[in-house]
């Protein structure tokens, strides 16, 4: 038996929380200041009451994938000993994290017209 974690009109699950700490900071998608939104995150997940030990190891992924890019965006590109920044000078650790965004939101908005 799963228990979901759902706030009406708020988030369920993880990117639903990080979707949600993005329009309540008025924060745009495509420029995301990831430390300020990192401490955000970090603050509402300790404020969660979390039953389900799957559900909490969800939020905590996420939470160390936002710590992931904010260490990968203190490095100087000319350091990265990264694949993809050597193909591409203009490497943003962001893009994976706004691609997810983007998918939810969509997803939001078409269930929103579903229902």
């Amino acid at each position: 038996m799963s228990l979901n974690v759902t706030i009406p009109d708020t988030f369920n699950g993880p990117l639903g929380l990080l979707h949600s700490l993005i329009l309540r900071d008025e924060i745009d998608i495509y420029d995301i200041p990831i430390a300020r939104l990192t401490n955000s995150y970090l603050e509402e997940i300790k404020k969660l009451d979390i039953i389900n030990v799957d559900e909490g190891a969800e939020f905590l992924d996420l939470a160390s994938r936002l710590l992931e890019i904010k260490l990968r965006m203190l490095i100087p590109p000319e350091e990265r000993e990264d694949e993809e920044s050597d193909e591409d000078d203009d490497f943003d650790p962001r893009g994976s994290l706004v691609e997810a965004l983007l998918e939810y939101r969509r997803f939001k908005d078409a269930a929103r017209l579903l229902g």
